[in-house]
């Protein structure tokens, strides 16, 4: 069996979080799905649990942080092209979210855009030119500093 990821969110609106993931292409998984809790399919490999701050509260003793005022992690989707990037974040604001809490990043080899979710997490929406990635991280890096 392959790996799996699983992200576990806190959430505050159940309806409203999975509506956003929705407009982000993810997919409800209806068998771990109540009214604590909804899980997101991204892809065959990863997920999103999107939890209830009572049922996120059940699994760590700590405090559920405000995203809003604080980051503790960036979570990043690939999309297929520049174009997808827009019109992604463009759904994402549609759905409750808010574009562009991190600067664009444009590079000619690698676009991205974020949106925060109605929760205040970053989602990162990014698209990488399939050569430059295979040339591997030196490659990126130089043609980055190139379109600054």
């Amino acid at each position: 069996m392959s790996r799996m990821i699983f992200v576990n969110l806190p959430v505050t609106d159940l309806a409203r979080s999975r509506g956003f993931l929705e407009a982000l292409g993810a997919v409800n998984e209806p068998k771990f799905t109540d009214e604590t809790a909804a899980c997101m399919t991204l892809s065959d490999n990863i997920h999103v649990m999107l939890l209830t701050h009572d049922k996120f509260s059940q699994f760590t003793p700590r405090p559920i942080a405000d995203a809003n005022a604080g980051s503790e992690v960036l979570l990043c989707l690939s999309t297929e092209s520049p174009e997808s990037v827009d019109s992604t974040v463009e759904r994402g604001v549609a759905a409750g979210g808010t574009a562009d809490p991190s600067p664009k990043q444009d590079y000619g080899v690698m676009y991205g855009r974020s949106v925060a979710d109605p929760d205040g997490h970053i989602w990162e929406i990014m698209w990488m030119d399939s050569a430059a990635a295979e040339r591997g991280a030196s490659a990126v890096q130089e043609a980055i500093a190139t379109a600054l």
